[in-house]
């Protein structure tokens, strides 16, 4: 079935600029859209931010050739902007730069983060049984190339703050207020950010988060360590304004019980009580924040990669149900809350 379109482009938006004593000027720290809006576009655009060491890529053709997200919800009328953040990907020009080393094997270690399986060299990788993903190997290699450097100080990061945070976060609120009002949807290590961005800017509407790692706390209502990820403490009052907005959190499949001492388990170990925690101090202040269980609603097999997964159109499925119980997916605008 052909993809209708009234209109696609690409622009960059915020950032910074940098003046020299004579006047030259040195432009960067922005991020890069591309969009495509369908005819009859429903009213609120879907904002598509890649996780860590991703671009935009992560939303388009799945690794195996089949149609990502930002295709999908262009077929149910949703307009999309697929983004990299500053300092990655088609956003690479950095005020702040960092050496991009030589490149050492290191895909041992994503392939466990990303739970495909588990890999241990010099074991070989083994994948986990059932797994949501084509284990054949054009799909590994398409799926390690869409990986790409960071040419600064990264956004994200290990708790979500610094220099390369607020550069993505601001440009990003300016996308919000180039645009309008959107649904934000964030990945991984966008998962903080994209909180982040909502306080800075309205016309985030809801935030839906695929596996988010940081999680923000009101000030002096941080989860204990060390069995939490990293928590990012704001002001009650700037945590209540997450209350005004629908938030749903996904995990998927395959995410140990217990400690195995290895990174790439341990991190869910710990994220998923985070995030259980971060739901419940948001509704305890009269948000409606939900925790989305992929297994729990049937489906099976799902790595870290639910929206590029062989099931990615039952995931984008229930991504649907959401929109649709928070009126989300309507064609008329609706007022800010």
């Amino acid at each position: 079935m052909p993809i209708v379109l009234e209109t696609q482009g690409s622009f960059a938006f915020g950032g910074a600029v940098v003046t020299g004593a004579d006047g030259n000027t040195f432009h960067g720290d922005h991020g890069y859209a591309q969009y495509q809006i369908p005819p009859d576009a429903r009213a609120l655009p879907l904002v598509m931010w890649h996780g860590g060491g991703q671009f935009s890529k992560t939303w388009e053709t799945t690794p195996d050739g089949r149609d990502g997200f930002q295709n999908i919800f262009l077929r149910r009328g949703f307009s999309t902007y697929i983004i990299d953040q500053p300092r990655r990907g088609r956003a690479g020009r950095s005020t702040a730069g960092t050496t991009i080393p030589d490149g050492e094997p290191d895909e041992a270690n994503l392939f466990t983060i990303f739970r495909l399986g588990v890999w241990t060299p010099p074991d070989p990788p083994r994948f986990f049984p059932g797994v949501q993903f084509p284990q054949d190997a054009d799909s590994i290699d398409q799926y390690f190339r869409q990986v790409t450097p960071d040419t600064g100080t990264p956004g994200g990061g290990a708790d979500g703050v610094g220099d390369g945070a607020a550069a993505a976060t601001d440009a990003v609120a300016a996308l919000f207020e180039k645009i309008g009002p959107a649904v934000l949807i964030t990945h991984s290590a966008s998962g903080t950010l994209g909180w982040q961005t909502a306080l800075k800017n309205a016309n985030v509407r809801a935030i839906v988060s695929y596996e988010p790692t940081v999680f923000l706390f009101p000030e002096g209502d941080a989860p204990p360590p060390p069995g939490y990820a990293p928590a990012l403490p704001v002001s009650p009052e700037e945590f209540d304004k997450l209350t005004d907005i629908p938030i749903q959190i996904v995990f998927g499949d395959n995410i140990a019980s217990e400690p195995a001492g290895i990174f790439g388990v341990d991190l869910w170990v710990r994220s998923v009580p985070a995030a259980e925690a971060f739901v419940d101090a948001v509704n305890a202040r009269g948000g409606r924040a939900e925790l989305l269980h992929l297994p729990e609603a049937g489906l099976a097999g799902n790595t870290h990669f639910p929206f590029s997964d062989l099931n990615n159109v039952a995931v984008a499925d229930l991504l649907s149900e959401f929109l649709a119980e928070q009126e989300l997916d309507r064609r008329d605008v609706q007022p800010a809350p």
